[in-house]
């Protein structure tokens, strides 16, 4: 029984090598993430006798490399999520004192007590991990979308007042932005107003046929209506009104093609998946949200049971009891994936915009704890739950009919 701890630095990593009763193998040394120095520590525990578990904490991507090179070499290893090693490290570190060398007897010690519920990281698939990859840099550049949307409407305030209110910004779907196109042709109501009504129309429903948008008259006569009342704050004859509009457009559209790609990317993997058609076909969960759910649950074969997945979302209530006491009425733990409690309060949200879903479980449950006198926020939440729920039961049949 060889239980190797190893603390996750970037780039590095501090081993620690126990046996049973703190019985001290190898002291805590660094190695780095190098083909040269990965094959020593290859070559050190290869001479080992006995059984050998590799523990180490879950560190965004800074495991990777080393987690990767363990794998290949057929060893067994053990990702522990960062907060169970926490509770374990405060519960046995009386002094509280932390150190590369201190954590990595603390995870090499975890090995050794926890040896027999220790589980074998199996690893996402190629798909699983891609997506999840995509996943989160698609939450990434939408960060910076919403920035740049926010640079292109402070300037709009200025040539173009209410406008935004107008148009749509961005289809998630078809990547198209009504807003960005508008005004890139019409990027200031000088240039509205000064051809007048009947041909403003005229230019705006050629304008509508050439991009593929609806060629709507009255939407016309509304913007041209808004130009004529409106105030804006920078001359059109000033040479650098234009180029701020025309820059700040060309930022958004460069991330809102990224965000596309992505998106477009995501949902070729997610199509590949065996539980795809099942995902798809839940109430509330289209052909956007579909994949970024995938991403962000990756294998469902990972959990236990449905209340593990229920706690990786951060959404189950702790118990609390005293005495004769036991609270009922408990906040969300939050501690688990943010991300994916965001994808699925989307999902509920989708799905409560819906008067008759198809799919109306989960509906039928949020319009229950509405009726209980739930707020609409905390409904959600709850549907999120039961529909955390019927996802692991329903996409777990798909694996077993395999």
């Amino acid at each position: 029984m060889i239980s190797v701890g190893i603390d996750i630095s970037k780039g590095k990593s501090t081993v620690c090598i126990l046996k049973p009763y703190g019985e001290i193998v190898c002291s805590p040394f660094e190695v780095q993430h190098t083909d040269k120095e990965l094959n020593s520590l290859h070559d050190l525990l290869s001479k080992i006798d006995g059984e050998i578990r590799i523990v180490m904490e879950a560190t965004g991507i800074y495991h990777l490399p080393i987690l990767s090179y363990l794998q290949d070499k057929e060893y067994f290893v053990s990702v522990i999520n960062p907060y169970v090693m926490k509770k374990f490290s405060k519960d046995n570190n009386i002094r509280g004192a932390k150190t590369d060398r201190l954590d990595s007897i603390m995870i090499a010690n975890y090995g050794i007590e926890k040896w027999f519920k220790l589980q074998k990281y199996e690893g996402d698939e190629a798909t699983y991990a891609e997506l999840k990859l995509l996943g989160r840099r698609y939450r990434y550049y939408m960060e910076l979308h919403v920035k740049a949307l926010q640079e292109l409407t402070h300037i709009l305030d200025y040539t173009m007042p209410g406008i935004k209110k107008v148009f749509n910004s961005w289809n998630e779907a078809n990547g198209k932005d009504k807003l960005s196109d508008f005004v890139e042709t019409f990027w200031h109501f000088d240039l509205i107003t000064s051809i007048g009504k009947e041909k403003f129309v005229e230019e705006y429903l050629n304008w509508a046929k050439e991009k593929k948008y609806h060629q709507s008259k009255s939407k016309a006569e509304e913007v041209f209506d808004l130009a004529t009342n409106g105030i804006p704050t920078l001359s059109s004859g000033t040479p650098s009104t234009k180029m701020l509009v025309e820059e700040a457009v060309k930022v958004l559209r460069t991330i809102d093609s990224s965000l596309y790609s992505i998106l477009s990317r995501m949902q070729e993997l997610a199509k590949s998946l065996p539980e795809y058609s099942t995902v798809r076909s839940m109430g509330g969960v289209g052909e956007v949200l579909a994949p970024k759910l995938i991403a962000e649950i990756g294998d469902v074969r990972k959990f236990h049971s449905a209340k593990a997945l229920i706690a990786w979302a951060g959404i189950d209530p702790p118990p609390y009891e005293s005495g004769q006491f036991i609270g009922s009425n408990r906040r969300i733990t939050k501690k688990g994936s943010s991300t994916l409690r965001k994808v699925g309060y989307e999902v509920m949200r989708v799905l409560k915009s819906h008067s008759e879903p198809d799919d109306a479980a989960v509906y039928n449950y949020i319009l229950k704890k509405e009726a209980e006198g739930k707020c609409k926020k905390q409904a959600k939440i709850a549907g999120l739950n039961k529909f955390l729920r019927i996802y692991y039961a329903r996409v777990s049949e798909v694996y077993k009919a395999i």
